[in-house]
């Protein structure tokens, strides 16, 4: 689906699905997001560097006479129209991905925003579900634009990103950061955005790729904050600090430098928990590549393909590898972030790496979809 052909045929769907005209009906969108560098990093302080896409979730929404709300999402057919009042607004496990938009109707309503009515909504996502793209965020997004538009609501978009962010946290239970909404929400396009999670201040950088191409990789294996280790990672990084805090006078992780970490690691009681320190903490690339043994696997196989890294992480000797000095300057940015397998992966490639002239991809399924770059619309 794509352009004016999408609002159609959604259009169609929401007359037939929900036995309405389409008079009155309100198209809404917000994209899905991809963060080019930065993991767990925002609940722990820190900066990240995402950019919105020009994929995303649709939403056609319809007031209606009483306090009922129904939703329909095409990417769910099978799961029906749900119903549910908005005098009963209760996470249900068999409303299973509405909750997700009802957690934001829920926080607007307890922020004292006036929601009377109740509405008719059909979704339609073109985010692969599950894919690390950040459906979740991009289904809550929508929904606040939605009820900011159908009931004339003043709020501005960073009010309703921390709204978003709350919902997930209190409604559907994800104890996330506010990188996935505030990416999606605050997205410019054909920029990134560089956000201190700490503080929220936040800069657009142009995504001019020149060379090099943006690719996401989609291999189908789910991941969903809801159903993975993210709380448990997040635990983990929350005891770290409270650790350190004992002795320090940091706010978050990303506020710890490398003299804080070797002074204060004794606090630290679990090796697991140093090591999310080492991850998470303001410190340099060679002590956190060392740490990991997935990242140490990438790095070796960057150097026998002969493709040069930065010179901090250069410096890390291996035991299973000669210490070598790496050939030819640098290359200005690399990222090596080796993930548990399956994870949605992003990464700039430079033209003619191997010898090959590489597109610009967005890999959907089994289907390859050509994009110019990362754009919010």
């Amino acid at each position: 689906m794509g352009g004016i052909k999408v609002e159609r045929d959604l259009l169609k769907q929401f007359t037939r699905i929900f036995n309405t005209s389409t008079e009155l009906n309100r198209m809404f969108f917000a994209p899905g997001r991809v963060n080019l560098i930065g993991e767990h990093t925002d609940y722990n302080g820190g900066h990240v560097f995402p950019c919105a896409l020009n994929i995303g979730t649709y939403a056609i929404a319809r007031k209606r006479d009483d306090k009922m709300i129904r939703m329909y999402s095409m990417n769910f057919e099978n799961l029906g129209v749900i119903e549910f009042s908005l005098e009963n607004l209760e996470y249900e496990d068999s409303h299973d991905w509405s909750n997700y938009p009802k957690g934001i109707i829920y926080t607007f309503k307890n922020h004292g925003y006036s929601i009377e009515q109740g509405f008719d909504i059909l979704f339609y996502g073109n985010i692969p579900n599950g894919a690390g793209l950040s459906s979740s965020a991009s289904i809550e997004l929508v929904t606040a634009v939605l009820l900011k538009g159908l009931f004339n609501l003043k709020i501005d978009m960073v009010n309703m990103v921390k709204m978003s962010q709350q919902a997930e946290n209190e409604f559907i239970g994800v104890n996330c950061g506010i990188m996935d909404q505030f990416a999606i929400g605050m997205g410019k396009d054909d920029h990134a955005t560089l956000l201190n999670c700490q503080t929220l201040d936040y800069t657009y950088s142009p995504l001019e790729l020149q060379g090099a191409s943006l690719i996401i990789a989609n291999t189908n294996k789910r991941r969903g904050l809801a159903d993975s280790k993210y709380n448990e990672r997040r635990a983990e990084c929350e005891r770290v600090l409270k650790q350190l805090q004992l002795k320090l006078s940091i706010e978050s992780l990303g506020d710890l430098t490398p003299e804080q970490f070797e002074q204060h690691k004794y606090l630290i009681q679990d090796e697991v928990d140093r090591k999310r320190a080492i991850e998470k903490g303001n410190l340099p690339s060679a002590m956190i590549i060392a740490s990991d043994p997935m990242a140490i696997g990438a790095l070796r196989a960057l150097y026998e393909e002969g493709i040069n890294v930065p010179e901090d992480i250069s410096l890390i000797s291996f035991d299973d590898i000669e210490a070598a000095e790496f050939l030819n300057p640098p290359l200005s940015t690399v990222k090596i972030h080796a993930e548990e397998m399956g994870r949605m992966a992003a990464k700039l490639l430079w033209d003619r790496l191997n010898g090959r002239n590489i597109s610009t991809r967005v890999v959907l399924d089994t289907e390859l979809i050509i994009r110019k770059s990362c754009q919010a619309k």
